[in-house]
């Protein structure tokens, strides 16, 4: 039996739900023989969901061999899930938020991927494992609307101040990179748990004496073998590749200052003095060197009122303008509905490959300088796309600093969309049925 990768799980527990639940409006509640749990502004969330869900969490909290709470408790925590899911799905539509079937068949297309799979393949590998693909699809739909939900009401809307990501930065020059792999080798020169002065000076001295013999050239191996009190010292103290993260705290500070072939001089510890050798780096965090795109765009919304075809057609009508003579910088300003670029008169900067999803970079790669594009869908709406200008550029310090800034807005997402889900359940209409 095929077993699927824990994309597919971490999709399920996303939603926490059986694939078969589905959010339904009051105007199909007549044609349906199923009881309302509870009445969510102009929505409805069913028993049959909530029963779904119960049976679902109930099933995975047995087979993590944890303790189910009382009965009472889990239905009220899965009742509250969805209710929160249910009013983020209505914000998604009357935001005109929506996934298209080409956006969905590549992600699942991407999942399929990652299990070794084709397209085709992934209804019968589902399938096996009890799972509806059409409910399936569905689900994966809902994830991605609530991701481009979050991402614009919440993730884009997070500051991160100049103070903020200098001294990220700062802290970061004292740490191994996380896109680097340090082969090192380590000596552990030991001292008793309560050592006595003499058995200090004795293990600082014969620290110091390691060290300098290593430092002019002796086999760091064979002085490990001889000297280290390291579970590795039979290997030579060897500890192998290590990422950035993966380096012992104690000994990261060791690295850092560190060429390949030097060894650093001993630092004291509880557990007695440490000796480290770099003897290789490999990795990313080098000169990088990329072609940049200076853009600018115009982003129009479907709406309840404006379908994809009307704006879509609204988009041609500007750019007929444009190639007509009027400056594209003006009619952004007046009908740009990107918030981050359309003060701007749709400037987008010089950015790198991967800066927009796969739909704009594709779109913005195919034209020529100055050319502007016919009206394309993203997932965020219609664009225009004109290319300004393209450029190869030194960008080391620019993805540094790009790293460390979304590593910082990620640090407040979590708290960040716990509140706004806090301000969309509390300005919402619930009602809850007993």
């Amino acid at each position: 039996m095929t077993h699927l990768r824990p994309l597919f799980c971490l999709l399920l527990a996303t939603f926490a739900t059986s694939l078969q639940a589905q959010t339904r409006t009051l105007s199909d509640k007549g044609t349906m023989l199923d009881r309302v749990a509870a009445v969510v502004n102009e929505g409805v969330v069913l028993q049959s969901e909530l029963d779904d869900q119960i049976e679902s969490v109930v099933q995975r909290l047995k087979q993590a061999g944890q303790e189910l709470p009382p009965q009472s408790v889990l239905r009220q925590q899965v009742l509250e899930r969805l209710v929160l899911q249910e009013i983020q799905m209505q914000r998604a539509a009357k935001g005109g938020i929506r996934i298209n079937d080409e956006q969905l068949n590549q992600a699942l297309a991407d999942v399929a991927g990652r299990n070794n799979l084709q397209l085709n393949q992934l209804p019968a590998a589902l399938a096996q494992q009890g799972i509806e693909y059409a409910s399936y699809r569905e689900s994966v739909r809902r994830e991605m609307t609530l991701q481009v939900l979050r991402q614009r009401d919440v993730i884009q809307r997070i500051n991160v101040s100049p103070r903020e990501l200098e001294q990220f930065l700062e802290r970061q020059k004292s740490r191994p990179s996380e896109l680097n792999e340090y082969d090192i080798s380590h000596i552990l020169i030991a001292v008793p748990q309560d050592p006595t002065p003499q058995q200090l000076e004795e293990a600082a001295k014969r620290a110091q004496d390691v060290s300098e013999r290593a430092r002019r050239g002796e086999d760091f191996a064979k002085l490990a073998i001889a000297y280290s009190n390291s579970q590795t010292a039979l290997e030579g103290g060897k500890l192998g590749w290590r990422k950035g993260p993966e380096i012992p705290t104690v000994l990261a500070d060791l690295v850092v200052p560190l060429k390949p072939g030097e060894t650093s001089a001993p630092l004291r510890t509880p557990s007695g003095y440490h000796i480290v050798r770099l003897n290789e780096v490999r990795g990313n965090d080098q000169q990088v060197v990329v072609q940049q795109t200076h853009a600018r765009h115009i982003l129009l919304k479907p709406t309840e009122i404006q379908d994809d075809a009307t704006v879509a057609q609204r988009l041609r009508n500007v750019r007929e303008r444009i190639v007509k003579g009027e400056e594209f910088g003006p009619l952004a300003k007046t009908l740009s509905e990107d918030p981050g670029s359309a003060a701007e008169g749709g400037d987008l900067g010089w950015t790198a490959p991967g800066t927009f999803v796969p739909e704009f970079d594709k779109a913005m790669d195919a034209l020529a300088v100055n050319e502007i594009s016919e009206p394309f869908r993203t997932q965020f709406g219609w664009h225009i796309v004109q290319v300004l200008g393209r450029r190869q550029f030194d960008s080391t310090d620019e993805l540094r600093r790009q790293r460390a800034f979304m590593q910082l807005r990620e640090s407040k997402a979590d708290e960040e969309t716990e509140l706004w889900l806090r301000r969309l359940r509390d300005e919402a209409y619930v009602d809850i049925k007993s």
